[in-house]
């Protein structure tokens, strides 16, 4: 258990995953929870993602459920599609109204929001939060070229974290995952919980 200062997070599943693969690491869900339970009285964990309901598989699915059962708030609507100028299929889903509503909702309850996000469309939320009397940290990376935060959210924030120096804390240990021959891969059809996020599937064998 963490300290008195009650918090919770919100994370931006999109631009998380963006920002962690410009940074060439992988998140491991489960350390993170635990890292910042340890700083604070961790109320709720939120997690908010688009999906496209209509492929037969998503890669994102069972990182949803994982997390659903395992200490976050899952927080997803459809994605919706469109065709771009070229005619190519394309699908957009963005969830900030959802994080917004959510967090304005919790402030009266919390002392501190951690926000994984470099998006400046959230600068007015986190403005908000900081006239209810909620602390707010952004966490993001100004390590890349460009950045992955707005200028404008981190000057808002209370304070800036960069996601590069959370890495030892937070990042997925390559060694943890084996190898695997080749033959043993199969189809591409799923990348794998292991290698993107940390996460052990107990059905897959082939990682035990």
């Amino acid at each position: 258990m963490g300290g008195t200062q009650r918090s919770a997070l919100f994370i931006d599943g999109a631009n998380l995953y963006a920002t962690t693969k410009a940074l060439g690491f992988d998140i491991d869900y489960k350390r993170l929870l635990k890292e910042f339970q340890a700083r604070d009285n961790l109320l709720r964990a939120f997690y908010y993602t688009a999906m496209v309901e209509d492929q037969e598989y998503s890669s994102i699915r069972p990182l949803i459920d994982w997390l659903d059962y395992n200490g976050y708030r899952v927080v997803t609507k459809p994605a919706r599609e469109f065709t771009d100028s070229m005619g190519r299929r394309r699908f957009k889903g963005n969830m900030d109204i959802e994080l917004a509503i959510d967090a304005l909702e919790l402030a009266a309850h919390i002392d501190h929001m951690v926000l994984f996000s470099g998006d400046g469309d959230f600068r007015s939320l986190v403005e908000a939060m900081q006239r209810r009397g909620v602390r707010v940290t952004v966490i993001s990376t100004i390590q890349t070229q460009p950045a992955m935060i707005s200028d404008d959210l981190r000057r808002q924030a209370d304070e800036f974290l960069d996601l590069a120096h959370l890495m030892p804390k937070i990042g997925r240990d390559p060694s943890e995952r084996p190898a695997r021959p080749p033959a043993e891969r199969g189809p591409r059809q799923n990348p794998g919980l292991e290698s993107r996020y940390g996460i052990r599937q107990n059905g897959d064998a082939d990682e035990e």
